[in-house]
């Protein structure tokens, strides 16, 4: 690459005034100690507190500081693709703000990559401070995520890891509207390397991964990677009409052949109410495929940034190279 740049550090934040500048401090003393130059993209994905200005302000005496700020929330998975289309390091990590994931493993991370893994991304082996419906949900889907989709997505795996300059720019010729950024980087493929860490709890400030966005991300996750929701819907309509047709000639067959009276019209109604929810569930599952084939012949943007602060020298043309990047 062109640049002197060594490492880009991509930090998305939703709301993190109570923690960011602990978490500006961690991972600035990390990156120091790799003596090498770096740069630390904070992605301002529609904040309504302060942490946007905070970063705006450390941007002004610490160069290494970029702030991209959204126009709005865009989403988290969104935030990360814009700050992999600013990035310019040979080396790019992705860490959440709120401390949850230690940034301290990014040096352990650099140290595969020198060894020659293009991805090398943290894998969980003990969630603190989280709720069990949370760790239970959270297991659950990745694991039915790795049994329905046709590529292997490491589980109990965020977006916390790093990736290679040439993974990166592969990354950024995917032009999902819906996207799943782990499942991404597992479907490009490359040398692939996992480090086991314990997650810690939040530092401070709330999730912003409630269970309705987290169902979005699951729901991402599997149609982005998996038409299995589809064929197993045809299969259990396949069998449920079966079972309906087999009923029908028992039915048929006490009517002209016996002369016992036809009975079970409740659970004819209970068999009518259970095909029903079936279809419903099933155009549901059509609805979702549908609704993101809708999204991706929109050709909108993925996101629009408002101002990019830090890094004068280099603001223009990383302003024209990402527009560039979203026609």
């Amino acid at each position: 690459m062109s640049t002197q740049v060594r490492y880009s550090i991509i930090i998305p934040m939703f709301n993190e005034e109570e923690v960011i500048q602990e978490t500006y401090r961690r991972i600035k003393k990390v990156m120091g100690a790799t003596g090498e130059p770096y740069e630390l993209l904070f992605v301002n994905d529609g904040s309504t507190d302060n942490c946007a200005q905070m970063i705006e302000e450390c941007s002004y005496w610490d160069e290494s500081v970029k702030l991209i700020d959204l126009s709005r929330n865009f989403g988290h998975q969104i935030a990360i693709t814009a700050g992999m289309d600013y990035a310019l390091g040979d080396a790019v990590v992705i860490i959440d703000a709120d401390l949850q994931d230690p940034p301290e493993l990014i040096l352990d991370m650099i140290a595969e990559w020198k060894k020659g893994y293009e991805v090398v991304y943290a894998k969980r082996i003990k969630r603190n401070g989280e709720s069990l419906f949370k760790k239970w949900t959270a297991a659950l889907f990745y694991r039915i995520l790795r049994y329905s989709t046709d590529i292997s997505i490491p589980v109990d795996t965020g977006d916390f890891r790093l990736i290679d300059r040439k993974v990166c720019d592969e990354l950024k010729r995917l032009p999902e509207k819906n996207r799943f950024v782990r499942g991404l980087v597992s479907w490009v493929g490359f040398r692939q390397k996992a480090l086991e860490y314990e997650r810690d709890e939040r530092l401070a400030g709330e999730t912003k991964y409630p269970l309705k966005r987290m169902i979005k991300l699951s729901l991402d996750g599997i149609t982005s990677f998996s038409y299995k929701p589809l064929k197993l819907a045809g299969y259990l309509g396949a069998l449920l009409s079966a079972s309906g047709f087999l009923y029908l000639m028992y039915v048929l067959y006490l009517a002209l052949f016996t002369d016992e009276a036809v009975k079970g019209w409740a659970s004819m109604i209970g068999i009518t109410l259970t095909f029903n929810g079936f279809v419903l569930i099933m155009l549901g599952v059509l609805g979702e495929y549908v609704g993101r084939i809708y999204d991706e012949s929109k050709g909108r943007p993925l996101y629009i940034v408002q101002e990019f602060y830090g890094g004068k020298k280099q603001q223009s043309t990383q302003k024209h190279r990402v527009a560039h990047l979203n026609k």
